[in-house]
């Protein structure tokens, strides 16, 4: 449950495993919404962000909320710790070369990639849910977000130069 909300909010495992029930504002088979308020880099955060918020959808969300309606109110959703998972991943060959920090940074290439192939998805979203707006407004996107990217071409389609570049 836990990676897979991690994968599905392109969030640290810290940051999945910490929250509370208390935090799910919302869970349906439809819908699922959190409020990362609370979580650790949270309580650093601005609480007026918009990345306060992820609104979960689509793919497997009625498997999560139907794991949430059956379990018992918590205070940690997750008790492996960021070290905990690297240290099994660690003993596992085909995962030796991936750390906890993997899944955000896995949801972040694989949403670049979708819009480097025409998905129609707002780039600064991306910068959002992965809670890592930068001052600039709301379409703005961070180098935090450009650094998780991954493929250097499909990070340079997703930047849209060649709409301005067309015009020249």
């Amino acid at each position: 449950m836990c990676a897979l909300l991690a994968w599905k909010t392109a969030s640290r495992w810290a940051e999945v495993a910490a929250l509370s029930s208390t935090q799910f504002l919302l869970v349906t088979p439809e819908e699922i919404v959190v409020d990362w308020e609370q979580t650790p880099k949270g309580r650093r955060r601005n609480p007026f962000k918009p990345s306060r918020f992820a609104v979960i959808v689509g793919l497997l969300t009625s498997e999560l909320a139907e794991m949430f309606r059956t379990s018992a109110p918590f205070d940690r959703l997750c008790l492996l710790t960021t070290t905990g998972l690297d240290a099994m991943w660690a003993r596992t060959p085909e995962m030796q070369r991936y750390s906890a920090h993997s899944i955000k940074r896995g949801a972040v290439t694989h949403l670049f990639g979708l819009i480097a192939t025409g998905a129609p998805i707002p780039l600064h979203l991306v910068d959002r849910l992965a809670k890592h707006e930068e001052p600039g407004g709301l379409e703005a996107i961070s180098e935090t977000t450009i650094r998780y990217g991954g493929d250097p071409l499909a990070l340079a389609r997703v930047l849209e130069t060649a709409k301005v570049t067309s015009h020249l």
